[in-house]
Parts: C-alpha cells; structure tokens; sequence
C-alpha cells in the first residue's frame, strides 16, 4: 500500500501535529529502585528475553532501494510481527513496499512540515509508532555522497550532508518520542557510520561530521529517554556492498579482516535486534558492523 503524506487528508478525529512545538511525556516517572534489603519494595521485572515485534507499528525510513539497508530492515521487522511502514523521498517506495507486503509514504524528512504530515498519515493508516529506524541518508546513485576536500566544499553541500544525514533523524526522533514516552515502550534506531564515529578519510568532512552528530544525537537522547522505557541506539557499518557501491568501495571491502564487503542484510540484523525487547538493556550505545576493520591496527602484506 502505497501513500504520500504530503498529499495525505489529515481532517479527521485525530488532529494534526504541531511538529514545531513537540509535546511533553506525561507519563509518569518510575521510583528510584530498591535499596538491597528493602523487603517492602517491588521488584523491577526486566522485559521478556524475545526478538518479536508482534503487534508493534515500526517505521524505517530511507527504504526505497531493493537492495539497501533500509529495505532488508523493513522485511527482517515483518518477519518479525511488525506492522511495518516505509518512506523514502520517490514514489519508487510504492513498489518496495507491495513487494515486502508493508505501507510505503512519500516525504521529504528534511522539511519539518512533511516529518508531521508523515507522523499523522503513520498513525491514521497503522497506529503510533514505537519503533523508528533512522536510515535516511546513506548515498546513493540517485544522492551521491559530496566528495570533496574542506576547502572546495560549498556551504550549500555541506548544508546538504547535514540535512540529509543529521537533521533526517532529529525531526523524525522528535516527532515520535513523545508518543512512546507516554506508552512506556520505544526503540530508536539511527544509521551512523564508521566514517565520523570511527575514522575518516579525505574529501568526506561532510558525511564523516553529520554521522558524528548522529552517534552524539544518540547519545544524548537515549539520557533523555531511559526513564520512559524507551532506548536508543546508533549502527555503524563499514564497507556495505549494495547497488551504490562503487569499485573502490568493493575493493575496500575485500581488504576488511573478513575479506569481503558487508551485505545489507547483515547490518539489518544488528538493527532489528536492537529494535527488540531483548535488547531492553541497552541504550546510548553504537554497534560497529564492519567486519573488524576498525580493530585492526595496520594491514599488514
């Protein structure tokens, strides 16, 4: 099923969201945890030890390729019992989303505005959200990575890196946390990048500062979030062959520890899991996927 949340007819019993003014949780906080020996004191229940999502609305953004990250996300979330929802910035999502059986939406998630449309026309078709993947803004055939050194750089497409990038999984993580606040239960999940994070090379100043952003972005809002049940959490990979890819990149992969390129599929995993309630004790962290090319010291031959 296929929607565009620009063009969405948001009258209805459920109002509109102020997406400028994000709400405030009501829910209440939980007490302090017992001090050892107090008998009178509940004890806290961790969640079930279990991948399922069934029943829970997910939202994976940045899922129009059928061959990307997003994509193979969105069909591990179904597997997983998820009512699942994908956007992307083309109307392309709408085949995407009839092959895996999901809702697709249209919108551009750097204008504020069409981040609240989106958020309405999600919960009208299948419910709030309580699991958000931040994959908005990997490169690529269609918005290649800015590839240039510091100096040569324009404002306009280090704006553009930012945007895509950074600001994607701010307006989006803004507009759904007060939501799962209130319920006591959400995960978040953003796309970084070993590039930023973890190293960097040449001519990506752009890309490699707005994946840092993403990794402090997390950070400090899994601090914000913890004492609502909601956690979050950033994935990093390396060298992830998919249709973007370019000779050089699959060249670099074949010189990981592992010696070959990720796969799309595989760094879905580590998000979904991070996406599930056994992982409900961990938060503010960022999970590398690169084949253990960040660990190596040199590269010996």
């Amino acid at each position: 099923m296929g929607i565009d949340a620009r063009a969405t007819d948001r009258s209805g019993n459920r109002p509109r969201r102020d997406v400028s003014r994000p709400g405030v949780s009501r829910r209440p906080r939980p007490a302090a945890m017992a001090e050892p020996g107090d008998q009178d004191a509940p004890a806290a229940l961790p969640e079930p030890v279990t991948m399922r999502l069934d029943g829970k609305v997910a939202l994976v953004t940045g899922a129009g390729s059928p061959d990307g990250i997003g994509y193979a996300t969105a069909r591990r979330l179904a597997d997983l019992g998820a009512r699942v929802a994908i956007v992307s910035t083309t109307r392309r999502i709408h085949e995407r989303a009839g092959e895996l059986g999901v809702t697709g939406f249209v919108a551009d998630l750097t204008d504020e505005s069409e981040v609240g449309a989106l958020a309405d026309a999600v919960a009208e078709q299948l419910g709030d959200v309580e699991v958000l993947v931040n994959n908005a803004g990997l490169a690529s055939r269609a918005s290649p990575e800015v590839l240039r050194p510091v100096a040569q750089l324009s404002y306009d497409e280090w704006r553009g890196e930012i945007d895509r990038n950074l600001t994607t999984a701010f307006l989006c993580s803004r507009v759904f946390i007060g939501g799962m606040a209130e319920r006591g239960w959400g995960r978040i999940v953003n796309l970084a990048a070993t590039a930023g994070p973890v190293n960097a090379l040449p001519t990506e100043a752009a890309y490699a500062a707005a994946k840092a952003g993403v990794v402090g972005l997390t950070r400090a809002l899994a601090m914000e979030m913890i004492a609502d049940g909601v956690t979050v959490n950033a994935v990093a990979p390396g060298t992830i062959y998919t249709a973007a890819s370019t000779m050089a990149e699959i060249k670099q992969g074949l010189g990981t520890p592992v010696g070959r390129p990720g796969t799309p599929d595989e760094v879905a995993a580590a998000i979904t899991f991070l996406c599930s309630p056994a992982a409900s004790y961990i938060t503010g962290q960022m999970l590398v996927v690169d084949g253990g090319n960040s660990v190596r010291e040199a590269q010996f031959r």
